[in-house]
Formats: C-alpha cells, sequence, structure tokens
C-alpha cells in the first residue's frame, strides 16, 4: 500500500486534507440517502470509477486485499428482507419487497465506505494521512495510535505466527489449537506485544520522540487542491439533492 500511495499519479499530489476531507463527505452523504432510495445512491459511484482511473489502481487487486472485509459488510443487510416484506414493485412474477431494496442499499453504502478509505491509504501515504488529522485538530494521541497501528501491526501478527508454529511443532498431530490453551496463548502474544512495544517506544524517545510526529512538510493547499475539492463537493450536492431523470 505504501508503495502504491508513492506513484507519481496525479491524485496523489493532491493535498492529503482535501482527499480526507472528500473521503469524509463521501461517506457520509453516502449513508445519508434513503434506505429505498437505491437509484440515487448508485450514482455516487461516479467518485470511486473516477479515482480508480485517476490513480491507475487495479479494481481487481483492490477486490483482493478486501476480500475478507467486503463479505462482513454485505453480511449486515442480509436479513432486512425477513423484517420489511413489504412489496415494492414487481418485475415479471418476481415481487420485490423493501426489505430487499434496503439490503442492497446497506450492502452498497458499506461497499462504497470501505472503498472509499481503501482509496484515501491508496493514494496517500500515512504520514500524510496522519498529517491531514492533525490540520483538522484531531487529538495527537489517536493520530499516534492510528500511525503506529499502521505501522506495527505486522509485528503483532509475525509475533502470533511464532506463537501457532511454535504450537504446532509441540502437537504435531493436532489440527487448530485446542481451546484449552487459547487463554495461554492469548497471555504469551499479549506479554511478548507489551516487549516490543516498550522496545519501540524506547527507539523513538532515543530518535527525539517528545509525543509528537512531524508527519510531512508543511505545505499549503494550491489551486488545483481546492478546484479538485470544489468540483468534487458540487458533484456530491448534485447527485445528492438532483433528481436526474
Amino acid at each position: 500500500m505504501d508503495t502504491i500511495a508513492e506513484r507519481d499519479q496525479w491524485v496523489n499530489h493532491i493535498h492529503p486534507l482535501v482527499k480526507l476531507v472528500l473521503t469524509l463527505s463521501f461517506i457520509a452523504i453516502t449513508v445519508s440517502f434513503s434506505k429505498y432510495d437505491l437509484t440515487g445512491l448508485l450514482r455516487m459511484g461516479i467518485y470511486l470509477i473516477v479515482v480508480f482511473i485517476l490513480g491507475d489502481i487495479s479494481f481487481r487487486d483492490s477486490l483482493r486485499r478486501l476480500r475478507i472485509v467486503l463479505p462482513l459488510v454485505c453480511f449486515m443487510g442480509l436479513f432486512n428482507p425477513f423484517f420489511d416484506r413489504e412489496p415494492c414493485l414487481q418485475i415479471g412474477s418476481v415481487m420485490i419487497t423493501g426489505g430487499m431494496i434496503s439490503m442492497l442499499t446497506l450492502m452498497i453504502k458499506g461497499i462504497y465506505s470501505v472503498l472509499a478509505a481503501y482509496l484515501l491509504i491508496a493514494t496517500t501515504s500515512i504520514e500524510k494521512i496522519c498529517y491531514a488529522l492533525r490540520l483538522i485538530h484531531v487529538p495527537a494521541i489517536l493520530v499516534t495510535q492510528i500511525l503506529l497501528t499502521y505501522r506495527y501491526v505486522s509485528v503483532l501478527l509475525e509475533e502470533a505466527n511464532r506463537i501457532m508454529q511454535a504450537y504446532s511443532l509441540r502437537a504435531p498431530n493436532q489440527k487448530g489449537i485446542h481451546f484449552k490453551v487459547w487463554g495461554s496463548l492469548a497471555g504469551q502474544l499479549l506479554l511478548r506485544s507489551m516487549d516490543r512495544a516498550n522496545e519501540v517506544y524506547e527507539s523513538m524517545t532515543l530518535r527525539g520522540y517528545r509525543g509528537e510526529f512531524y508527519y510531512a512538510a508543511k505545505e499549503p493547499c494550491k489551486g488545483k487542491d481546492y478546484a479538485y475539492l470544489i468540483l468534487w463537493l458540487a458533484i456530491f450536492g448534485v447527485l445528492k439533492f438532483v433528481r436526474l431523470g
């Protein structure tokens, strides 16, 4: 993801604050659509399509990276048809109920939100995102947590992998991990994580950390940044409030 975010694409050079504001605005407007306004919601996909094209980001690779998250998002709306059975329209012999439409809108809202966040990360490095968060006065401690979680979640996964490998070597004929040792293994993972976190913090303090990171060079928004922001906000307003057709 860092490699994708550092590519020399036009959208990657847009000011991070502009992209952050647009992402938050897109998600807010997307979730504000009525649960039965399927056509209006589908139009909001224009933003995602354009950013995919401008950033030269592979949609197939994006789905592959999000293959675990997207099914969980879609699962949230599966039960709507059972609770809302009021008929809305009929296509041939098939009766479409309000629950079916609300299920689709809820799934699309979740997919759009996940893709918008993914595009933000794919076109903006984590340091620039944190810089933008500080510009809108998000508390430094929260921004630091976001940055360190993003940077060191791989360390936690490596520790978990070592524990699982050690357990499998001691129980070669056992499938999975027995539930009786879940607590002890989780405790070991916690203790190892605390040790590694302490080592990371000591390294940070030795390099001059005093509670605030300098995420990126301070640069003002340029004319193209304002134009990009205003254009998309105007498009969002049209897609939200103007009925086309």
